[in-house]
């Protein structure tokens, strides 16, 4: 059950709710099935920090693959470089080869790590707007939860 779908059943157990006599602002809940939907909340929070962790593992994947590329590369570019050395002009060539490979290697090493990067942080952007607006709704119930409670005490008669 996701958190939106937790939320949405305690709206539902706040729209069900009957209404206190005489109190038409008051209702009646249940409280067990309340508590239940807060901890079946709790524990579900940490699904969305742990996809958040995969996207992080993932890019850092992605990011030790290209430089495995990159490493690789530059390693072929040189091994092609030593068996060239037969004449000034084949070995001038190589090198500039390897140099354009080994630079090519690193815009694509650095391009990927940048779309990474910048995937990663739109996540953490989502997961982030996403528990705000969460804590922002408990926020909310729990101040309207307490202005209720709050009037019952208040119209209580003192003895």
């Amino acid at each position: 059950m996701s958190i939106e779908e937790i939320l949405d059943d305690m709206d539902e157990l706040l729209d069900k709710a009957s209404t206190v006599p005489f109190a038409a602002h008051k209702s009646v809940i249940d409280g067990e099935r309340l508590r239940e939907l807060i901890n079946d909340a709790r524990l579900n929070v940490p699904e969305e920090v742990k996809h958040a962790k995969m996207v992080e593992f993932d890019r850092d994947r992605i990011i030790k693959e290209a430089e495995a590329k990159a490493e690789k590369m530059i390693h072929q570019a040189e091994e092609r470089a030593k068996s060239m050395v037969e004449e000034e002009s084949i070995v001038k060539e190589a090198k500039k080869r390897a140099l354009e490979a080994v630079t090519k290697a690193k815009q694509e090493s650095d391009a990927i790590r940048s779309a990474t990067d910048d995937y990663v942080k739109g996540r953490f952007q989502e997961v982030e707007a996403y528990f705000n607006q969460g804590l922002l709704d408990v926020q909310s119930r729990k101040k309207k939860f307490e202005q209720i409670t709050q009037k019952k005490t208040d119209k209580k008669p003192k003895k």
